[in-house]
């Protein structure tokens, strides 16, 4: 009991200096989780403030101590039954199954957010007032909530726990451990575009993987989404709805709990719960999303037509010539002058698209920029883990070890598998779209446009073992060739052997079409055959159609297809300003005067 004193003094200091606003030497503090990555089963003690709502020793909703007479649990829980029937357990760890952490209490009463609705899902939240108050241990303590105002940016990693289902229509097996799972935050605007506009109020916060696979489920409604922030766990959502269970691109919807921190006080009226402001770092990448119906986001810049003379009272219009931004292109390497077979060393610039996929600051795979803000690689590159918060995409780098005055790095929004038979790639999406230059391009992808006749003389690359002691990016000359017993697939391409290594996984075949460079697969390696082989096998891009375009969306046209315009014209309407005044940031300086010329 010293010891944890001591702890709650350590922590009550921290509190004041994050703005906690009570109890703030017990909320929060977990001291039996050292949780770092995610697991399955919850180790005992891990979230102390995980309780079960039963009637009958039947487990139907979860929720979360909040205070010691006080848990928190989703409106839509009470839809059938009263508070006379429920009885809560609190320090849970397998249920049914009794230890000397199991303490449970009755409850006295209920209070249903009187605005929530079971058609909308809108205000899903409602209070438990325990018929006694418990007395908290290392198992049972309550935890601390999100205050108004506080920020879950798009990425945000959080933990969802509960005795639910663990798929649709799957009950959690003997001994029902308390399961755990981390997902991210996905922001407001790509929930309501993934959903149906509108569905998704601010009163609502979306997490999961759009790849699905890790979810929230039945059973779990009630519980707590918690982020720790610096020693402190958070709640910031109440498990409310969702599509099915762990589906891709229909992440969960939790209650907002920071929406309803004075509603909360205004029932609570003595030993309030404690209240934390957290603060996500960095811009909001969800600010960037749009798609059909969903509403602009409001600027507060207005921009006008006019403006004022140094001379005279009055204002004048007055005449600005502008250039227009030239237009996004793929395949276009103006540094690449192969035009001979040999394998070698890159130089700076040959193979503009080319990426770097790291983890920890460590190269693991190359990849491949197909749209200003797409990466894609192999999907067996994330076997690791497929969080985008562990991702960073390097730009415009040469040696891995060594100088790169032309790299970008950029950290990863999503992340997107395909689900095929074999060969899987990978859509990263990035935080936001690097500045286009001669060093980072985009490489056209093969989406049933192009043909690859056989003999046809095409190239990979990647950072293998080959690169010296600098690791500098590798180049790979090969032919098509006709796949013969190596595959009947027609989604198959093949080519001569090449020398590739595990790093080079996940980088591009590319052949030359007019004047435009196109990928037509990812490179993978077939590492389970000892077959010695005449040929490589790779998955053609086209074999994914479907799923680029349904992640990726717009890919920019080839470089030989698109004209460049320039043009000269004055500012208009508000709208025509804020285009040319894009268009002054984008273009380059050497362009802009040869426009002008």
């Amino acid at each position: 009991m010293v010891t944890l004193r001591t702890v709650s003094v350590v922590f009550l200091i921290g509190f004041l200096a994050k703005g906690c606003r009570s109890q703030l030497n017990v909320c929060g503090v977990a001291p039996l989780n050292t949780k770092i990555v995610g697991g399955q089963n919850a180790t005992p003690g891990s979230w102390p403030w995980q309780v079960s709502l039963q009637i009958n020793g039947f487990h139907f909703c979860g929720g979360s101590l909040i205070n010691s007479d006080w848990v928190l649990t989703a409106a839509h829980c009470f839809e059938s039954f009263t508070a006379s029937q429920v009885t809560v357990f609190l320090g849970e760890q397998s249920l049914g199954i009794p230890t000397s952490n199991v303490v449970s209490r009755s409850v006295t009463r209920v209070i249903i957010n009187p605005s929530y609705s079971s058609v909308t899902n809108d205000n899903d939240i409602a209070l438990l007032q325990l018929n006694s108050s418990v007395t908290f241990t290392p198992f049972i303590r309550p935890v601390c909530l999100a205050a108004t105002g506080s920020t879950f940016f798009n990425g945000t990693l959080t933990w969802v726990t509960g005795w639910g289902d663990t798929d649709f229509g799957v009950s959690l097996p003997a001994p029902m451990t308390l399961q755990e799972v981390q997902v991210p935050v996905i922001g407001n605007r790509k929930c309501n575009c993934l959903y149906e506009v509108g569905a998704i109020t601010n009163n609502m916060l979306c997490a999961g993987l759009l790849a699905g696979g890790k979810d929230s489920c039945q059973g779990d409604s009630g519980g707590p989404l918690v982020s720790k922030q610096g020693g402190i766990w958070v709640q910031a959502g109440i498990v409310s709805f969702g599509e099915g269970c762990a589906l891709p691109n229909f992440p969960g919807v939790y209650t907002r709990v920071s929406e309803y921190e004075n509603w909360i006080k205004q029932q609570i009226t003595s030993n309030q719960p404690g209240y934390v402001t957290y603060s996500s770092s960095g811009t909001d990448g969800d600010l960037s999303v749009s798609c059909a119906g969903l509403p602009a986001l409001a600027t507060n810049a207005s921009t006008n037509t006019t403006v004022p003379t140094t001379r005279a009272s009055t204002t004048t219009t007055k005449i600005v010539p502008t250039v227009a931004a030239s237009p996004v292109v793929c395949g276009n390497a103006k540094l690449n002058t192969i035009t001979e077979g040999g394998n070698s060393l890159a130089s700076s610039g040959v193979w503009p698209w080319m990426v770097s996929l790291q983890s920890n600051g460590t190269h693991v795979c190359g990849g491949t920029l197909v749209a200003e803000q797409f990466a894609l690689s192999s999907a067996a590159c994330l076997s690791s883990s497929s969080n985008a918060s562990d991702w960073t995409v390097i730009l415009g780098r040469l040696k891995q070890n060594g100088s790169n005055p032309n790299e970008v790095a950029i950290s990863v929004k999503n992340i997107s598998l395909s689900d095929g038979t074999a060969n899987n790639i990978a859509v990263l999406e990035l935080s936001r779209k690097p500045t286009l230059s001669d060093f980072i391009q985009p490489i056209c992808v093969d989406l049933g446009d192009n043909s690859f006749p056989i003999n046809t003389p095409c190239w990979a690359s990647g950072w293998g073992l080959g690169g010296g002691v600098e690791q500098t990016l590798q180049q790979f000359n090969t032919t098509i060739l006709d796949c013969g017993n190596a595959s009947t697939s027609n989604t198959s391409i093949c080519t001569g052997v090449m020398p590739l290594e595990q790093t080079d996984t996940g980088g591009p075949l590319m052949c030359k079409i007019g004047q435009s460079w196109v990928q037509a697969a990812v490179l993978t390696l077939n590492t389970k055959s000892r077959v010695v082989r005449s040929v490589e096998v790779f998955s053609k891009t086209i074999t994914f159609a479907s799923f680029l375009a349904a992640k990726v969306g717009t890919f920019p046209p080839k470089a030989n297809t698109t004209s460049v315009s320039t043009t000269i014209k004055p500012l208009g309407s508000k709208a025509s300003s804020f285009l040319s005044f894009s268009s002054l940031i984008l273009l380059s300086i050497p362009a802009f005067i040869q426009a002008l010329s």
